[in-house]
């Protein structure tokens, strides 16, 4: 179950965000919550094979490729397709795998756990972030 004081407390630590799932197409809502994440000042690292660039950011075909350290992996990707992703995510030692809104993988969720990585399920960040911070909080 989601805590806000944690789900808080990784919204105020967290400085790059790795979008696994991030569409380019801007009919899409993780096109549009990932743009506000970075209006807020986090440094987003787009991650879709299909993509060179994603909000003027250059894209990769997986976390493994990505060359700087991640604090945060969003997944944007049906539940079924979250395990590898947090195999990458532990992989690459990130400290967070936050699964958006409508994407729940409990077995998946309990790796990354046993890895030492904290997990949110079913959250919408960019949702999570206005009702936790605010708007008013521009870290840029």
């Amino acid at each position: 179950m989601n805590n806000d004081q944690m789900m808080k407390d990784i919204l105020l630590s967290t400085k790059t965000i790795a979008s696994v799932g991030l569409s380019s197409n801007t009919e899409k809502e993780s096109y549009w919550i990932v743009s506000y994440l970075k209006d807020h000042g986090y440094h987003i690292i787009p991650v879709n094979p299909a993509a060179t660039e994603i909000l003027g950011e250059k894209a990769y075909p997986d976390l493994g490729s990505v060359p700087e350290r991640i604090d945060v992996v969003q997944v944007f990707r049906r539940p079924e397709d979250v395990p590898p992703v947090v195999d990458d995510a532990i992989k690459v030692g990130a400290k967070v795998v936050w699964m958006q809104e409508g994407i729940v993988n409990e077995e998946a969720a309990q790796k990354a756990r046993d890895a030492g990585l904290q997990v949110v399920m079913d959250a919408c960040m960019r949702a999570t972030h206005r009702r936790l911070i605010g708007e008013r909080m521009m870290r840029i």
